[in-house]
């Protein structure tokens, strides 16, 4: 029998199925992602980003909330892609928010100097 059989009738193997959905999951996720993206207008594409970045602390919650629940005997990989996904999901955050601060700082008038000043 092949792999695919093996997963289907949930041989010895079994249990990868749901690993194999999620990564299909993953895929086509990333597939619509990049069809919505590249239809947003560049104008729009700043102010999109950063909103979607500031989301992106929901993997920060995840990834503590994940960390906090882990047994002593969680295995020394998933222990480093939590902190790298806290890492990663900690930097998209500030980096949300540094460009829409810039970007709300373009809006902002500008101090008016006076003549007499020097």
């Amino acid at each position: 029998m092949n792999t695919v059989t093996v997963l289907a009738h949930g041989g010895s193997e079994g249990m990868y199925l749901p690993l194999l959905a999620n990564i299909g999951l993953m895929v086509l996720a990333g597939f619509v992602g990049f069809t919505v993206i590249s239809k947003v207008p560049n104008t729009l594409h700043t102010p999109l980003m950063s909103g979607t970045n500031a989301i992106h602390g929901i993997v920060v919650l995840g990834a503590l909330v994940v960390l906090g629940t882990l047994d002593e005997g969680a295995p020394w990989g998933v222990q480093i892609i939590l902190l790298i996904a806290l890492i990663f999901g900690t930097l998209n955050v500030v980096g949300g928010f540094v460009v829409t601060d810039r970007m709300l700082g373009m809006f902002k008038a500008k101090p008016v100097e006076k003549k007499g000043d020097a």
